[in-house]
């Protein structure tokens, strides 16, 4: 967090020489002296409480956005989360138009194992069916992120990614009316703006934005025009309680230039293989929030939202090895797919939070019910025309038509018994009910679609935490967790993936033991290891047929294993030595190592059974670690941030190479980036970032689907310069 402390060096005279001053009454000479503003930025953890949420016990970050830290102009994920160790990040493009990030072993593709909120409620399409986030908002709207590991999946949802929390900026209760304005603009024609509203009348607050950001993108047939609004209107209807209605809208059209083969990355990684692909999801979020006090020992939490939007792509689907060219019995390009996906959900959640007296020491009860319910319209691989522009129009109906439904009610109950003064157990429960239904035809309408499972079950946890008189703290927790199999495993929407028919839901838990805390302001710390055990994985396997062609198999590929550390350090290396230095210069160092290996499956390969036992989980460096070295000296602030990520298999049999690129290694990489930020005329300030300054040739992901198949090469070196006023 970015706490600024300001002092006004006469009155810190006058408040450490009281004494001195009431014995002498009169002072002849006065010095004033300019304010001087110190910055600190030590790492958080979430309180014991926070609203109607218990986290005691539980490994939690609370990540604060500073632009001198982070370049937020293009939602720039590896910088924005450099201090959260182990977080995964796939780099999909460089605009920062899609959130994609996991941690110890999960899916990186739209965030897609983690649980997606902003303000408390859910941004996910539907997690349990369809749980892409194809919603992001502008980093530069955000005012804090919070975040927890496995054992959100008590309290929040049973994902093995755990818990991410987007808090949106409120207006200055101190005005009527501010105003906020960031403009940025770059290599590749990108240009950012921010705009925002804010302020406080009588008992009605209010924030709103609107943000736009277009560019060519780096490569090639690249270019994107993103928007996004947001409007918050707050009543405080007394003083216990208060009633928000909010609208959030993200929508975007990006042009896709294609995945490439290795040979095709090696030749230029630059190059783009297709011109005619777009991509184009909308997503508008309104939402209701209604807080109540009843006392200062019990509160309540009810949120209601609706989801509405769609997804639509239309793209020359196939592999980086063959062109898109004029057909030459057509004469004209070969008509591209279209597919479309529209989403229709509400979600109601009620929390309460009730502190009691346990003894001579107040605990905490907090329990909540949820009801969701999710249709999903998708209709894939309809044949689009022969242009070459943005157009959704058919000339041949769907291939795939289906309704998909859910129905999901939760309830969980979670107590932090403080058993002394430094001590506390929390256990909890949590209990889902899911009814999932899919009716429709594939393949031209001439097969039919009938899918129903009804599941229920509980999930158990339990965190301990001990606090020391120093403030640091012991803690430890266990949480089952549990992913229903999707609906992208029963209704396959590209050509090289064939789908089991016998999927089943995949289940285990999350352990962390960890110890935290500072050492003043000069040394900051978390350290902890983790134990994932995730059963029945659904993941891709490459086999290979009698004909001696590659294809992709999504199956239940066998039980996994991701057991690592993660450490965070940061040390003030100013004033260490001058604790009442006004400037500062600080190293921070962000380190994960995550073991994650297969304990138990096998694939057919040409009627061999061939083990999967140690193979490395799809998508899981072994060492993730991020430094970096930020100053920090009256107004300005500027990082300096160095990446490594370690090579990573994009499949469970570990494939080292596939002509088409859709498998194989993905590289170790390094990566140095570069943020500033100056402040001046004191509502005025002035941004610069450079990202990858070294132009390492790298990449982050192969696919076998959208936006792909093959290699998605990352950004070269790209820059920005941007100016903010605040009033």
């Amino acid at each position: 967090m970015n706490t600024l402390y300001k002092f006004s060096l006469p009155a810190f005279f006058i408040c450490c020489a009281g004494t001195v001053m009431a014995q002498h009454k009169s002072v002849k000479d006065t010095l004033q002296l300019d304010s001087v503003i110190i910055r600190e930025s030590r790492p958080k953890h979430l309180p014991n409480i926070s609203g109607t949420n218990i986290f005691a016990g539980k490994k939690t970050f609370d990540v604060f956005f500073d632009a001198g830290k982070a370049n937020l102009a293009n939602n720039n994920a590896r910088m924005a989360f450099a201090k959260v160790p182990g977080v995964n990040v796939w780099e999909m493009d460089g605009a920062g138009l899609q959130l994609n990030i996991g941690t110890r072993g999960t899916d990186t593709h739209r965030s897609i194992e983690t649980n997606i909120r902003q303000n408390g409620y859910n941004t996910n399409s539907d997690m349990a069916g369809y749980p892409e986030n194809h919603y992001n908002v502008p980093f530069q709207a955000v005012s804090e992120i919070q975040i927890v590991r496995g054992s959100a999946a008590l309290q929040f949802g049973s994902q093995f990614g755990g818990m991410l929390n987007f808090k949106i900026k409120e207006g200055d209760s101190t005005k009527v009316f501010g105003f906020e304005s960031e403009q940025s603009a770059g290599s590749n024609r990108f240009f950012n703006s921010y705009n925002a509203i804010g302020g406080k009348v009588g008992k009605v607050s209010y924030y709103a934005f609107y943000s736009a950001r277009t560019g060519d993108g780096w490569r090639p047939d690249a270019a994107f025009n993103s928007r996004a609004y947001y409007a918050n209107i707050k009543y405080q209807f007394n003083d216990k309680g208060n009633i928000a209605f909010q609208f959030s809208r993200s929508d975007y059209r990006q042009q896709i230039a294609g995945g490439l083969t290795d040979a095709q990355f090696d030749a230029n990684n630059r190059q783009a293989t297709r011109t005619r692909n777009f991509f184009n999801p909308e997503i508008n979020i309104p939402a209701l929030l209604f807080n109540y006090r009843f006392d200062k020992n019990t509160k309540l939490e009810v949120t209601s939202h609706l989801l509405s939007g769609q997804r639509n792509s239309v793209q020359f689907i196939n592999t980086a090895n063959i062109p898109d060219t004029v057909n030459n019995s057509l004469k004209t390009f070969n008509p591209r797919q279209v597919d479309r996906d529209y989403y229709r959900g509400f979600a109601t959640e009620a929390r309460l939070l009730h502190t009691y007296k346990l003894g001579d020491l107040n605990s905490s009860f907090t329990a909540g019910v949820r009801y969701f319910e999710q249709t999903t319209k998708r209709r894939q691989k309809g044949t689009g025309t022969v242009a070459s522009d943005f157009d959704l129009s058919l000339v041949k109906d769907y291939g795939i038509d289906l309704r998909l439904h859910t129905l999901n009610y939760t309830a969980f109950a979670e107590n932090m018994f403080q058993i002394t003064r430094g001590f506390t157990v929390t256990p909890g429960v949590r209990f889902e009910d899911i009814h999932t239904t899919t009716s429709g035809v594939i393949v031209n309408r001439t097969v039919p679609v009938s899918y129903k499972n009804d599941r229920n079950f509980p999930l158990f946890g339990t965190g301990l935490q001990y606090q020391f008189n120093d403030g640091n703290q012991l803690y430890g927790n266990i949480s089952q967790a549990y992913r229903p199999f999707l609906y992208a495993a029963v209704t396959p929407a590209d050509q090289l993936t064939i789908i089991d028919p016998n999927m089943k839901d995949s289940k285990g838990y999350s352990a962390d033991l960890g110890y935290r805390g500072h050492f003043g302001t000069v040394f900051s710390f978390d350290v902890s290891a983790f134990y994932v055990f995730y059963g029945k994985r659904a993941g891709t396997l490459t086999q290979t047929d009698a004909n001696n062609v590659n294809h992709l198999y999504l199956t239940n590929i066998g039980d996994g294993v991701a057991k690592g550390i993660e450490a965070y350090t940061e040390v003030s290396l100013i004033r260490s030595f001058d604790k009442t230095a006004g400037n500062d210069l600080r190293l921070f160092n962000s380190l994960s190592y995550t073991h994650g290996r297969y304990t138990t499956g096998a694939i057919n390969q040409n009627g061999k059974n061939v083990s999967l036992v140690g193979n490395r989980l799809e998508g899981t460096p072994d060492w993730i670690d991020r430094a970096g070295l930020t100053f920090l000296s009256g107004q300005v602030s500027s990082t300096l941030q160095y990446s490594y990520v370690g090579k990573s298999f994009s499949d469970a049999n570990n494939t080292l190479l596939n002509p088409t690129g859709a498998t194989g290694v993905v590289p170790a990489y390094h990566l140095f980036d570069w943020a500033f930020n100056y402040g001046f005329l004191k509502n005025y300030h002035f941004t610069a970032n450079v990202n990858n300054i070294f132009n390492a040739k790298y990449f982050t992901r192969r696919i076998n689907m959208y936006p792909g198949p093959g290699i998605l090469p990352a950004d070269g070196r790209t820059f920005n310069v941007g100016f903010g006023v605040r009033i």
